[in-house]
């Protein structure tokens, strides 16, 4: 499975983790930013270009870290086709990958532990979409209004 993940400057820290941990996990990971530590870096940019991959890619997964995860989850749901949650709990993640497809996992670096983080990823990872025929039909309905 193919993953591409992007942070900004409060979420460059984990990122770099989450990618050597994923890299060891065997998947693999395309970092879309931030390269470098830049506290001038804006959050939109790294999220939009997780998002723009994910979209084109169907099959792929992205993950995105900022502070609070709110804003990088407000940037990627502007790509069409993106279905992106913030992880609360593993739980959460669980239910959003298997009721909602959700595509994309965001991450607030500032109130999670490397461990925790983990475990929503893994969690996002390896839970499969459960494609049920009320789940098939919200999703529809998200995408006709995309459109």
């Amino acid at each position: 499975m193919k993953l591409y993940i992007g942070a900004d400057h409060r979420g460059f820290s984990l990122k770099e983790s989450l990618k050597v941990w994923l890299t060891d996990e065997g998947y693999e990971v395309e970092d879309c930013g931030a390269h470098v530590l830049d506290p001038d870096d804006d959050f939109p940019d790294m999220s939009l270009a997780v998002a723009d991959r994910v979209a084109a890619e169907p099959g792929s997964l992205g993950i995105v870290i900022c502070g609070s995860a709110g804003g990088v989850t407000i940037a990627a749901n502007k790509v069409k086709g993106i279905r992106c949650v913030a992880a609360l709990a593993v739980a959460d993640v669980i239910h959003n990958r298997k009721h909602d497809d959700a595509n994309v996992l965001a991450i607030a670096s500032d109130f999670a532990e490397l461990s925790d983080a983990k475990a929503w990823v893994r969690a996002f990872c390896t839970t499969p979409y459960a494609a049920e025929p009320r789940f098939e039909r919200r999703l529809a309905k998200i995408a006709a209004r995309e459109r």
